[in-house]
């Protein structure tokens, strides 16, 4: 297998479409492309720093390996970087790739994923469906609506009808994602809080009552975004701390931003605090058994990219498009909640199973 894993360059969209149309051309008329013959796969992240989508590009790459194709790597510079990506999939385009496995930093990518699908490549998404979901021709994903109710039906578990004095700590305030609503509006439904507007978050009630669990009041105290960060968590979480200091439940997008909120609630001598995150990282296990973290659903990035690379293998064979599951905007791979403290009607496994099913290296 070729691995090809870079950084961005500046976005020139004129020049690279126009380069676009000159090597499909000549791939058409039977030139190899960068790949030497063999399938060209272009997996786009959406960053590289965060251990999520290092483990994603580990499987894939793996599967490229193992398919015998052609892999190149690239990612933004941030989880809203979409210019970068928007450069990466005419570059793809450009250099005669079969397919477009990517996982989008915003829909401002469709137009480019759309131009790919007309020079007759398979877009396929990882971890966020675009909007709207027929832009890829299937979405591997964690269905992320189900992985925030897990957590917060948890949480409405464990608060046993205490007060839930709430931060939400989401991915992105200038742009909406629909993983970054899925999630927010899952914990919202799975603690039995109105979500408001079901098409962005912060629109939910302010105060009221929870219904999950035994019931109880509630308060959000703050909404932050964190770009699914460890240091934007830890920001956010001092900010909403500046502003409450009674905060005592935590929702976080993610683990790294979770990780950010559980340094900054140790600094400031914040005990007794639940927190709640989506990923199943193996790093994230020392948090969830030190308790600094309490819970996390637990998604499976390299099987998404697995079945990315297998779809792509598939298309270049046969040349049948993937699709979704039906009745779905996506493809399900699979949630589990990992805790050592499992409560009375949520499915959950232990943290010694979690150590079995968990992506990453572990620290």
């Amino acid at each position: 297998m070729s691995v090809v894993r870079r950084r961005q360059r500046p976005v020139r969209l004129r020049v690279v479409a126009a380069l676009a149309a000159a090597l499909l051309a000549g791939a058409l008329a039977g030139c190899s492309g960068p790949g030497g013959g063999k399938v060209h796969v272009a997996l786009i992240l959406k960053e590289f720093t965060n251990p999520y989508w290092i483990s994603m590009e580990q499987a894939a790459r793996a599967q490229a390996a193992k398919r015998g194709l052609y892999l190149q790597v690239s990612a933004g510079q941030t989880d809203d970087d979409t210019a970068s990506q928007i450069n990466e999939v005419d570059e793809a385009i450009a250099a005669g790739a079969k397919g477009i496995v990517i996982a989008l930093n915003g829909d401002a990518v469709n137009t480019a994923l759309q131009r790919a699908k007309a020079y007759g490549i398979t877009v396929i998404a990882l971890d966020t469906p675009p909007t709207p979901p027929s832009v890829a021709d299937v979405t591997y994903a964690t269905d992320n609506t189900a992985a925030g109710e897990l957590i917060g039906r948890w949480v409405a578990q464990k608060l046993h009808g205490a007060r839930a004095d709430i931060a939400m700590l989401d991915d992105l305030d200038d742009q909406v994602l629909s993983v970054d609503v899925d999630r927010d509006h899952g914990f919202l439904h799975g603690m039995g809080i109105p979500v408001g507007n079901p098409n962005i978050n912060g629109q939910e009630p302010k105060s009221g009552t929870y219904t999950g669990g035994k019931g109880g009041s509630y308060r959000i105290s703050c909404q932050q975004a964190t770009q699914g960060a460890q240091t934007g968590g830890q920001s956010a979480m001092e900010r909403c701390l500046s502003g409450d200091s009674g905060i005592n439940v935590v929702y976080a997008i993610n683990e790294p931003a979770a990780e950010g909120a559980a340094l900054a609630l140790k600094s400031a001598g914040k005990k007794n605090v639940i927190v709640v995150a989506i990923d199943g990282g193996c790093s994230n296990l020392p948090y969830l058994k030190s308790g600094e973290i309490d819970a996390t659903a637990g998604q499976f990035p390299d099987r998404m990219a697995q079945l990315g690379v297998d779809a792509v293998d598939r298309f270049a064979r046969t040349g049948k498009r993937p699709h979704n599951q039906p009745g779905k905007d996506f493809f399900n791979t699979g949630t589990t909640l990992y805790t050592d403290d499992p409560q009375p009607g949520v499915p959950s496994v232990n943290l010694a199973k979690a150590a079995t099913l968990c992506w990453g290296a572990s620290t």
